[in-house]
Formats: C-alpha cells, sequence, structure tokens
C-alpha cells in the first residue's frame, strides 16, 4: 500500500478565519455605520463607508438587474470547489500553492454569504488620496485579491526545473 501523503486541505482553517472575520465585520457595519456616510478613520486617505455591491470587482454588472447575483454566486461556488480540489492534492507544507487558494476560498465564500442573505455584498472600506477615491472594499475582497496576486506571484516565482 502506498503511504498517504498529508494534504494542504489544513489550510481551510486560514478560509474560515478569513470568513468569520469578514462576517463578523459586516455585522458591525450594518449595525453600527451609517449609510453613504464617511467615517474619517486617517483623515484624507481611509474611511468607514457603508456602501452595498450588487455587482463584482468595481461594481460590474450591477445594474443588470438581479441575475448577475445568482451568475457571481455559482462562478464562486465552482471556483472555491476547484481550488479545493486543488488543495487536496497540494503538499501540506507547500505554504505558497496553499495560502493564497485559502484566502480566495475564505472571501469567495464571505462574499458568497452577503449576496443570498442580502442580495448584495457590504462594502464598508474606502481608501481616497484628495479627491480620487478607490472603490469601497471589504474583508473578503482584500482576502480574494490577496489570493490571486499571491496565485499570480508564486506562480512566475515558481523555480522550474532545467532539462536534463
Amino acid at each position: 500500500m502506498a503511504a498517504v501523503k498529508p494534504n494542504a486541505l489544513p489550510w481551510l482553517g486560514l478560509s474560515a478565519v478569513v470568513l468569520v472575520l469578514d462576517q463578523l465585520s459586516k455585522l458591525w457595519v450594518l449595525r453600527s455605520l451609517p449609510e453613504f456616510q464617511a467615517i474619517p478613520v486617517i483623515d484624507g486617505f481611509w474611511n468607514w463607508y457603508r456602501t452595498y455591491n450588487t455587482g463584482a470587482a468595481f461594481s460590474f454588472l450591477s445594474d443588470a438587474g438581479g441575475w448577475q447575483q445568482f451568475l457571481f454566486a455559482g462562478l464562486a461556488v465552482v471556483i472555491c470547489s476547484v481550488l479545493g480540489w486543488w488543495l487536496s492534492r497540494t503538499p501540506r507544507g507547500d505554504w505558497r500553492t496553499a495560502l493564497p487558494f485559502a484566502l480566495v476560498i475564505g472571501g469567495a465564500v464571505g462574499n458568497v454569504i452577503d449576496r443570498l442573505q442580502h442580495g448584495h455584498v457590504v462594502d464598508f472600506i474606502q481608501w481616497h488620496w484628495r479627491d480620487h477615491y478607490w472603490p469601497a472594499f471589504n474583508i473578503a475582497d482584500a482576502a480574494i485579491v490577496g489570493g490571486a496576486i499571491g496565485i499570480v506571484l508564486f506562480g512566475l516565482l515558481e523555480r522550474k526545473p532545467k532539462p536534463a
């Protein structure tokens, strides 16, 4: 019998941490922050700003009439399933693969919960410089972007074996 190699599925614990932090922060936002009113955290750079996004990144398809919620939720389920399957085939110590996958999974699930529960994603972190505002985002969005950057960077920096 072949020895079973430990896989990277325990990294889903990080996905759970991202999910819990995301949902707790959104609960705080919904209970504490007024809608569409900037509350400075660091004056001239960072505000709390409760807003909603029915679309995807940068409000893509936000005016599509509602069907996009099912598209984005379904897409997230497919992506999370594929990444989970890859985690099951990734060696446990391969953090360069497992860490970004876990971040994307946790963030995607956090935003799917919002879409199913509210019909939109709750955003509340607003960065700006003078009159130039970055679109508001949340912890799930930050995890997804961080994970995507990790996938690209670690994929590009991966050492390829030299041909013999």
